[in-house]
């Protein structure tokens, strides 16, 4: 490349940057409503709509995990300890079991945590089938429809099928105790077996209040372009390459991580969340599974979501437009992300902006404590309402069995 066409090639990049930096505190002033049965969705009040039955199990389920690893309490996965906490002062809650709609087992499976921060997830399944246990021995709700008007927390990588990578998490399946309950889990990816039908697919648990202490003043200048901080490579689980994130990982940073537009890097700033806040587009690529807290992130923050996850099923979808916010790119489409970023319409971008600014989309992707009108705590209710009346098939004929007990792995047979 000559001077010549590499100071045109630097020039039009400081002008993109400088007018992507307009754009952004224009937008940043104006909010929009999302229109439509979306927005009316989002808005719902769940109170009066339904009664929750919390069960009461004993504290080795659930406040003895957590007393023994605090860690539980920020992890990415903690979305079932404050589901809990939320119900059990809900307005929806009720102390009759005989008047409820759904029935909520309090059971913490991804808080027994290896050194290094990763549920053990040798465990997981063991601990659900033993609470299952528990409640079909203690009340008789769970045996008149084994489960099909229960729901379950289930925050792993791959849901229910409790294993963070694919290949292992397809082999075993979601856990056949819970093939009749409702599962409300951050994985969803369409056609998948660890994706039940009737599930609620919700965002991952980012830490409300430490997000809020970092928000930066809305006329604050978008001058990055593209931002990701993270893994490219999980050599550790994956030492040979390729598998982790699909490759999808690997070849943003082989084919980007010395183009100008692109700010990517492994290393975890301190002012990561600031830097968010400066930047037009957010890369939300699947890591061992589809979705990550950056998505929660990108949205908080204003960040238009790049979202690089085949048929991804995104949290609340329903009541959140994603193909409005967001930007899709497939994964074998990674090598175009520049053409396909920088060819985006300025008006677009700002629309996608205004969307953003929205309060109650921010709201719906939070877990704040305590809970707040229009939250995702209330968003997760709304899910389960709309799910209302049970339909008669839910409800076992005397002695009828659908489920297995015996079906599963031999490690999940165990006893816990």
């Amino acid at each position: 490349m000559g001077r010549g066409s590499a100071m045109a090639q630097a020039l039009a990049l400081v002008a993109l940057l400088l007018a992507c930096s307009d754009v952004a505190v224009v937008a940043a002033q104006e909010t929009e409503r999302i229109q439509g049965s979306a927005g009316d969705v989002l808005e719902d009040d769940p109170v009066g709509r339904l009664k929750v039955y919390v069960y009461e199990l004993p504290p080795k389920y659930n406040k003895n995990i957590l007393a023994k690893d605090s860690r539980c309490l920020s992890h990415m996965f903690a979305t079932e300890i404050f589901m809990h906490r939320f119900l059990l002062t809900s307005a929806v809650r009720t102390l009759n079991p005989d008047e409820a709609d759904w029935f909520y087992t309090p059971v913490y499976t991804t808080c027994d945590l290896t050194p290094w921060g990763h549920p053990l997830t040798t465990k997981s399944p063991r601990m659900m089938r033993s609470a299952i246990q528990y409640i079909s021995k203690r009340w008789p709700y769970w045996n008149r429809t084994e489960g099909a008007d229960h729901f379950f927390v289930t925050p792993h990588d791959f849901g229910a099928c409790f294993y963070f990578q694919e290949e292992t998490a397809i082999q075993r399946g979601v856990l056949p105790v819970l093939r009749r309950a409702t599962l409300v889990q951050t994985f969803g990816q369409k056609h998948h077996v660890c994706l039940k039908e009737g599930s609620i697919t919700i965002p991952p648990y980012a830490p409300p209040h430490k997000i809020r202490t970092h928000i930066v003043p809305p006329e604050t200048p978008r001058s990055i372009f593209v931002y990701f901080r993270g893994l490219f490579y999980d050599t550790a689980n994956d030492p040979e390459g390729g598998y982790y994130a699909r490759g999808a990982r690997a070849s943003v940073w082989e084919n980007f991580k010395n183009n100008a537009l692109f700010d990517i890097s492994t290393e975890h700033p301190p002012t990561y969340y600031e830097d968010m806040q400066r930047a037009i587009f957010c890369l939300c690529p699947l890591g061992w599974a589809p979705w990550s807290p950056r998505l929660v992130e990108a949205v908080v923050f204003g960040c238009i979501p790049v979202i690089i996850a085949d048929d991804i099923v995104l949290p609340f979808a329903d009541a959140i437009p994603w193909e409005e916010i967001a930007v899709f790119v497939a994964e074998d489409d990674v090598l175009k992300l520049d053409t396909i970023l920088t060819s985006i319409p300025m008006e677009e971008i700002l629309r996608k902006q205004r969307l953003l600014a929205n309060p109650s989309m921010k709201q719906a992707m939070l877990f704040p404590q305590p809970a707040e009108p229009r939250d995702a705590f209330h968003q997760v209710l709304n899910g389960l309402a709309r799910k209302l009346p049970h339909g008669k098939g839910v409800f076992l004929k005397p002695g009828q069995k659908v489920l297995n007990w015996t079906e599963g792995t031999r490690e999940d047979l165990k006893p816990w």
